[in-house]
């Protein structure tokens, strides 16, 4: 399969395509489940087209727990479905789908309770794992273990010796959302898919009752495009009322939104060999391994403010730290903290006002003819969630189509990683560079490393570290751009790479020499770099401000001072 590119030329190119004939599908929304939503309808031959407002994954999908798994805490709601699910898409993604971007994660749940809650809890953790197993995709991963508290100590030093009397050991995998949300698009876009983000859809267009199409707006060359479809699929996450309300019709179901905060501190503040997952009141905590950082997450509280811009206050900050210490023999300061972000997940509203019980279930509708609306749902499960969309979109299609073959599908990079990643020191050898390094590149790109070592070759300056965010080489700013649909400095910082949450600066030492960087293939002007730097700059600040605020009105105010990024 050819690789395709989603440079400017590309995007732009894609636009032009979608407007010229009738597309079969369009789907609107390039988060996880519009991205896995047009990979679905092109692999089974439609003509297909996707959209996204702002930049791929900058809504919830790029602000999750960045874990891939089965729903541990679900088996004690008795959801077995929900998990006998999640575990079979799991084993999917880290065996064939995506094993460049999926990897294992061990997790420690301590133990307070002698007797009966090791029963009660190696009972859970043994069900999870037989139910991996009995998916036929659960071998990837070991098998949890019960330790002793002298052992839980020696495989996390960081908990304080009254914090537990023993504990279980399990695994579930992760990934970086943004990037694998990036690599979707460009897998669907290499099987064929037209794919344009910081386009937005401005107004439905109607044949009497029918949904034939939308009208785009081009938020980056302020072009607007009239873009027919026989079907067409709402895939807007917590816009999803809002984007039903552009056509007077919010559908059969409700989405509220809730907000979840995670924190980012460095490596060497944790000492442990392994996350953990601890009990709160409501719900769970995890400390999750991430490169040189801990991930430490979430909270679960409604949200009714701005959806784009989702802000931590410090109340947020204080309760996840707070829950953290009461088991970690050095607690962990303010000042500890590299990072933080906050998402919202889109739930269905049921009868309960508390956002921590709405179901986790996604559902389709068919609301008015044309139109599939797709919500609810977790990140883990998103490929089910597309073939459903996809399945409805195909019952509005006088054609015959092909059934969902993504479970075989490969994301871009799979195909030959498991080859690179064994010849992995004579790669480095050749490119002149650290081994650490290629291992690097080949966790986040796979084979596509290839593409990067190429751009390295032609320009040997790009093989040097960004000296204020030494874990990412100059190539992967370029790349960004080139071949993976960055169109703005914060597409870069954010989620192309994680430099906003894993530096102490948030990202603003690099922020000018990645614009400039970046320049050379977005033909910035120097008034349009300045112009980006500063957005950046400004945006941090209105985070950080957001961030010493008492409670959410008061931070979402702050986090508003910061506009989103110009046009080019």
């Amino acid at each position: 399969m050819r690789t395709a590119a989603m440079g400017p030329q590309q995007r732009a190119e894609a636009l032009a395509r979608m407007a010229e004939r009738e597309l079969d599908v369009l789907v609107i929304g390039g988060g996880v489940v519009g991205a896995g939503t047009a990979l679905d309808a092109v692999t089974r031959g439609l003509t297909t087209g996707l959209v996204e407002a702002g930049d791929w994954a900058s809504g919830t999908s790029s602000r999750s727990s960045k874990l891939i798994h089965g729903g541990l805490r679900y088996l004690e709601m008795l959801d077995f479905a929900l998990v006998r699910e999640a575990l079979k898409e799991r084993g999917l993604l880290l065996e064939r789908i995506a094993p460049h971007l999926v990897r294992p994660v061990p997790f420690l749940y301590p133990l307070r309770h002698r007797g009966w809650e090791r029963f009660y809890a190696g009972s859970g953790v043994a069900l999870y794992d037989t139910m991996a197993l009995s998916s036929g995709h659960g071998r990837g991963l070991p098998r949890h273990r019960h330790l002793t508290r002298g052992r839980a100590l020696r495989v996390a030093p960081c908990l304080r010796k009254d914090a537990l009397t023993g504990a279980l050991q399990y695994y579930d995998a992760q990934v970086d959302d943004a990037r694998y949300v990036a690599t979707l698009v460009r897998t669907a876009a290499s099987y064929g898919a037209h794919v344009a983000n910081r386009a937005r859809v401005t107004e439905f267009l109607r044949e009497g009752e029918r949904v034939v199409g939308v009208r785009v707006r081009d938020l980056e060359q302020n072009g607007t495009y009239e873009v027919r479809a026989k079907q067409v699929v709402n895939a807007t996450g917590v816009w999803t009322d809002d984007t039903q309300a552009m056509i007077a019709e919010r559908g059969q179901f409700h989405v509220r939104a809730s907000k979840g905060i995670h924190l980012v501190v460095p490596k060497d503040r944790i000492h442990s060999s392994t996350g953990l997952i601890l009990r709160t009141e409501t719900s769970v905590l995890f400390v999750i391994p991430w490169g040189r950082h801990w991930i430490i997450g979430t909270t679960d509280t409604a949200w009714d403010l701005d959806k784009a811009h989702p802000a931590a206050s410090s109340a947020d900050i204080d309760y996840l730290l707070d829950r953290v210490n009461a088991v970690l023999a050095v607690p962990l300061r303010r000042d500890d903290v590299e990072g933080v972000y906050a998402g919202l997940r889109p739930l269905l509203a049921g009868e309960s006002d508390a956002t921590s019980k709405l179901s986790r279930e996604h559902t389709v509708a068919h609301p008015v003819p044309g139109l599939v609306v797709v919500a609810g749902g977790k990140y883990t499960t998103y490929r089910v969630m597309a073939k459903d969309a996809v399945d409805a979109a195909v019952h509005g299609l006088d054609q015959r189509v092909a059934d969902c073959c993504t479970e075989e599908v490969r994301l871009a990079g799979a195909e030959g990683y498991h080859a690179l990643w064994n010849a992995r020191a004579g790669l480095a050898a050749r490119a002149g560079l650290h081994g650490a390094r290629v291992e690097h590149l080949l966790h986040r790109y796979g084979s596509l490393t290839e593409e990067l070592l190429d751009l390295i070759a032609a320009d040997p300056r790009l093989g040097e570290p960004l000296p204020a965010a030494d874990d990412y080489l100059k190539a992967e700013i370029v790349y960004a751009c080139s071949h993976e649909g960055a169109r703005h400095l914060e597409d870069v910082l954010t989620r192309r790479t994680r430099i906003s949450i894993e530096t102490f600066d948030r990202g603003t030492r690099s922020a000018r020499e990645c614009a400039e960087l970046m320049a050379g293939v977005l033909e910035w002007t120097p008034e349009q770099i300045e112009r980006e730097v500063e957005h950046y700059e400004k945006r941090v600040e209105a985070e950080r401000e957001s961030q010493t605020q008492p409670d959410d009105r008061t931070a979402d105010a702050a986090r508003l001072g910061a506009q989103d990024a110009v046009p080019l």
